[in-house]
């Protein structure tokens, strides 16, 4: 069964108001589940398609608490799978309902604390894609 948000965690993990999340169920972006309360519910992997939009249409002022770094190509989403081994991991990001993996060290998983269902983003640097938290 997916789990089930309520509408201001998901605008907070969105990075849009409250009032906007609303707009986007109504308009039938984004699905909801109706409690039998009539309150809205939003399963977490609606959220994937959104989440690569968080950067977008932000000013200065919350780039820079946002993230510090120069690349522009960088994709948020949210961890789904986590494979350690010895002293690499396998990262699998799900971004805007497509998935993207990272192999980085076992290190870099532990020192940035990441974990199944936090929100990352995917650097992509060439060849490279490294994993940042966000």
């Amino acid at each position: 069964m997916a789990e089930l948000l309520h509408a201001r965690e998901a605008a907070q993990i969105l990075g849009v108001s409250y009032a906007t999340l609303k707009q986007w169920i109504y308009k039938g972006k984004l699905r909801s589940v109706r409690t039998p309360g009539g309150h809205h519910r939003i399963p977490r992997h609606e959220l994937d398609r959104y989440l690569h939009r968080r950067g977008e249409k932000i000013g200065p002022e919350r780039r820079r608490s946002f993230r510090r770094i120069s690349g522009r190509n960088q994709l948020v989403g949210r961890v789904v799978e986590i494979r350690k081994e010895g002293l690499l991991a396998q990262v699998k990001l799900s971004i805007g309902g497509q998935q993207i993996t990272s192999i980085i060290t076992a290190d870099a998983v532990r020192e940035m604390g990441l974990e199944v269902g936090q929100t990352a983003a995917a650097l992509i640097k060439s060849t490279e894609v490294m994993i940042l938290t966000v």
